[in-house]
């Protein structure tokens, strides 16, 4: 599909306003082409930390999951306190990017993130340049936005060479990278008629509920510990689409075709998957909603140089954890950040995958 390219040559005038969520933060609407899914007016949000610190190391540039937007404001901390920038995308119909009038979190297609994945790298990188940062980006992704960023890097490092240039890393937390479930609903079958189904019907809910377990796990009106906006992630989440489920179908096989996202990737993921209809203890040290196994599989597809890393007792975002494995993930990032971003001269791009499972 035709991507739209964002000019790099001249820097329109941005008007950051105060974030309706966090404080010392701020957003950016940034307004996007027709919708190719026809739900117009549309527009995605980029979220950036106010920092007067100078980002030595660069920037983190954050895209969030399914049932998700930014609110992981430790995150943002933990990359702050290594001298990065910090910035995080709520793609359109997501988040802060969501209206009444769309369906929420879809798209018939993932490359149709590109425009504000593209146009987002832009602004950090041009903001970078008139704060005398590091030219570098960190690519951050979450469950379906760990899909997301690796597919949308393997097209960017084939077609825009220069844009691709920009990114010296891509760290993934607990990547959707197969569909959890039945083995029967992985075959090249069921994706046949899944794809036929969201030609048609691409809006219609599939017949299947969510549970809420995993919400429950995490909010602070239930069993959690975190504070953030239930109409925009809901305990129970979204219900996914016929068209939305087909292109994840298709990102995944592509995934399973190979990849070469072009830069080090660092994979967490759980140790363990328990999934529980209902809130039980069990979810609080477990991914509840992803197959832990098909993220191990998976992830060596993605590039050359992957490292792929169990994180024990982690729940499905390994950064919203109990503490102990909270911690183990922030040091696991901060030893991959010192050995393969931190210092990109070291780095052979070339080099094999360097961990698998």
């Amino acid at each position: 599909m035709s991507i739209t390219d964002s000019s790099r040559t001249e820097r329109p005038a941005h008007h950051w306003r105060p974030d309706q969520f966090l404080d010392t933060y701020e957003m950016l609407t940034l307004p996007l082409g027709p919708d190719p899914d026809g739900e117009d007016p549309i527009s995605a949000t980029l979220v950036r930390r106010v920092d007067a610190a100078p980002a030595r190391n660069g920037a983190v540039l954050y895209v969030h999951g399914f049932t998700d937007y930014f609110f992981q404001t430790a995150l943002a901390e933990f990359f702050a306190d290594r001298g990065y920038a910090f910035y995080a995308l709520d793609l359109r119909k997501c988040g802060r990017s969501w209206t009444a009038h769309h369906t929420p979190h879809y798209v018939s297609d993932l490359a149709i993130y590109d425009e504000e994945l593209n146009a987002s790298l832009d602004i950090v990188t041009g903001d970078l340049a008139e704060t005398g940062g590091a030219d570098r980006v960190v690519v951050v992704g979450h469950s379906t936005g760990g899909l997301v960023t690796p597919l949308w890097l393997d097209r960017l490092r084939r077609t825009d060479p220069a844009r691709h240039a920009q990114v010296s890393g891509l760290l993934l937390n607990s990547p959707w990278l197969d569909l959890q479930g039945e083995a029967v609903l992985r075959t090249g079958a069921a994706a046949r008629a899944l794809a036929a189904v969201g030609r048609l019907r691409g809006t219609a809910p599939l017949p299947r509920d969510l549970s809420a377990s995993y919400g429950e796990s995490l909010h602070e009106s239930a069993h959690g510990e975190w504070s953030y906006d239930l109409e925009r992630k809901p305990l129970g989440g979204f219900g996914p689409r016929f068209g939305w489920l087909s292109a994840i179908r298709k990102g995944h096989l592509a995934v399973h075709a190979g990849l070469d996202v072009g830069v080090p990737v660092l994979s967490l993921r759980s140790d363990k998957t328990r999934f529980r209809k209902n809130y039980d203890v069990a979810v609080d040290t477990a991914d509840c909603v992803l197959d832990v196994n098909h993220i191990a599989r998976w992830s060596p597809f993605l590039g050359r140089h992957v490292l792929s890393v169990a994180i024990e007792d982690a729940r499905h975002d390994v950064f919203l954890s109990l503490r102990d494995p909270r911690e183990h993930a922030y040091a696991v990032v901060g030893d991959w950040l010192a050995a393969h971003v931190d210092r990109p001269a070291q780095i052979d791009r070339t080099a094999d995958v360097e961990a698998a499972r």
